[in-house]
């Protein structure tokens, strides 16, 4: 039997501009291991007890991992630490590497991924295997945050992705793990919101969190989507020659924002809520969300919002 999603549907009285901010205060953020000294100016910028997603990049350290979710926890955050299963050696390590991460820095949730890698250092090749060996809840571990794939996935084929969508929410169900399905960052709603309710009409109740791109250049946009390898909405950001991209103003994801928080407010989508990829820029997209929690900025007819910064 499936989780519950949690509904982040508009209620009765609540405005579009209403909708955007609720999605903006409760946003979680993903931060590198780099951007652990800008925490404490941070605290200032997101509500406390905010999700702080920790990567874990190729030649990061378990440790190092452990560190930054350490320190999120101390700035008064919920750390997340993404644990890419094909880089585990054996069971034992990832019995290690839980039980620091929850013994040691106050850890509640994890992101479990593949990784981008074409093969497993161990046994464990799949999100799946994981979650069978029952260490989450043997370490007390309530919730846990899956890869979506919306717009699918370059390196897979969309029949497995979606068999593997069906086979991780269930599994995490039948241990009693609330499961989010958080997804790669995307430049138009439509796809998001196809997939909720493809989702919904496949019996998958997990809850839903779309990924946005926080505020960057067009160029950075551009390679950090070919580096994670965005789906198709990556056309959104737009037509331009590559020689004129570093002239172009930074770019931020109020037209998705806004698009996701109409079919809340129309009681067309479920989704539980939107997660930041910051690409370096920590504390930009910090006073961003910010700005917009507070209402700071105002509709505008392209289909987007200003922000007031």
């Amino acid at each position: 039997m499936q989780q519950s999603s949690t509904v982040a549907a508009a209620a009765p009285t609540e405005s579009l501009e209403q909708v955007i901010a609720r999605l903006a205060r409760g946003a979680s953020v993903e931060i590198n291991f780099q951007d652990v000294k800008h925490l404490d100016e941070s605290r200032a910028l997101l509500p406390a007890g905010s999700r702080v997603f920790i990567s874990h990049l190729p030649k990061q350290t378990w440790e190092e991992t452990e560190s930054a979710s350490r320190a999120v926890r101390d700035a008064g955050f919920d750390p997340v630490p993404h644990i890419p299963v094909r880089l585990l050696p054996d069971e034992a390590t990832l019995d290690r590497v839980l039980g620091a991460f929850v013994g040691n820095a106050g850890v509640r949730e994890v992101l479990l991924i593949s990784g981008d890698y074409p093969e497993a250092v161990g046994p464990y090749s799949t999100v799946a295997a994981v979650l069978r060996t029952g260490l989450l809840s043997r370490h007390g571990l309530k919730r846990v945050s899956i890869a979506g794939h919306p717009e699918g996935h370059p390196k897979a084929a969309l029949a497995d992705i979606r068999s593997a969508e069906s086979e991780r929410t269930e599994l995490a169900a039948a241990a009693g793990i609330e499961a989010s399905l958080v997804t790669q960052f995307f430049f138009e709603s439509a796809p998001f919101l196809d997939w909720v309710r493809d989702l919904r009409a496949r019996g998958i109740k997990a809850r839903v969190v779309g990924g946005l791109a926080g505020p960057a250049s067009l160029a950075a946009l551009f390679r950090f989507a070919a580096r994670c390898g965005a789906g198709p909405s990556v056309r959104a950001l737009g037509q331009r020659p590559a020689s004129l991209l570093k002239l172009v103003g930074d770019r931020g994801p109020e037209d998705v924002l806004r698009g996701l928080a109409a079919s809340l407010v129309a009681g067309r989508s479920d989704f539980a809520g939107i997660h930041m990829f910051c690409f370096g820029g920590y504390l930009r997209a910090c006073a961003w969300l910010n700005a917009v929690a507070a209402g700071r900025f105002k509709l505008d007819n392209k289909g987007g919002f200003t922000v007031q910064t």
